[in-house]
């Protein structure tokens, strides 16, 4: 599958996790040059040497808005305008409302909504100019079902990321610009292995028609499949991958 573009900048954020790794080696496979952001240093470290000059890193809290700016700044520079942006970063949070208290509401939805509205800002003039451009953003299952096991402020931070997908898209359709999202379900990762109980998972597994959890590498050939030419005419779409756990 060709990659948007002959050699693409490629902007991962959180690529220090199970899913952000598997992005950036797919893309990296097809011959783009990286941009992995996380605010674990060392983690971040580990993942970059395995792609020399071929990759950036940038240790950032893309929380804070003038994270985005320096990002930016920092690939074109380096590698040059930037072609693709994956807003991956996400926390969870399995607090309900009664148990969220204001520091955890802010947490959450400074990462997973504000960190890709900022990164997102940052990269649509140097798109506009090119008229070119994908923008892929994760969001979840639980934006649809209320979080099975998530809290209130993960389900709404995702919720949220689906409108800024819908926004965008609207947005920029006509400059050449495709904004998509999608929408995973139980990725095998620290999230499902050490944040969910046994009991959670032995539940939650026999809840998935499919009768297993999603790998990293799924999701991050359906983020290729959606940075590549021959998804030129998807815009505005979030794309389910759940195992069938939730249909419509």
């Amino acid at each position: 599958m060709e990659v948007f573009g002959s050699a693409p900048h490629v902007v991962i954020t959180g690529a220090a996790g199970a899913t952000g790794r598997a992005i950036a080696q797919l893309f990296f496979d097809q011959g783009a040059s990286l941009c992995l952001v996380d605010i674990l240093e060392e983690e971040l470290s580990h993942v970059a040497a395995r792609f020399g000059d071929r990759a950036i890193s940038v240790v950032a809290d893309i929380a804070k808005s003038d994270s985005a700016d320096r990002i930016v700044s920092q690939v074109s520079n380096r590698l040059g305008p930037v072609d693709v942006l994956v807003n991956n970063a996400g926390v969870l949070s399995n607090y309900k409302a009664a148990d969220t208290n204001d520091a955890e509401w802010q947490r959450v939805l400074g990462v997973n909504l504000n960190g890709a509205f900022f990164l997102s800002r940052a990269v649509l003039p140097m798109m506009r100019a090119r008229r070119s451009g994908r923008i892929i953003n994760i969001c979840s299952l639980a934006m649809k079902t209320g979080g099975l096991t998530a809290g209130t402020a993960y389900a709404v931070s995702k919720g949220g990321l689906a409108s800024l997908t819908y926004s965008l898209a609207r947005e920029c359709a006509a400059e050449g610009i495709t904004v998509n999202g999608v929408a995973p379900a139980y990725v095998r990762s620290p999230m499902v292995t050490e944040q969910l109980t046994d009991r959670q998972r032995k539940t939650l597994l026999s809840q998935i028609p499919v009768g297993r959890f999603c790998e990293p590498a799924e999701v991050a050939h359906l983020v290729a499949f959606l940075a590549s030419d021959h998804a030129g005419f998807i815009t505005g779409e979030i794309i389910d991958i759940n195992g069938g756990l939730h249909m419509d």
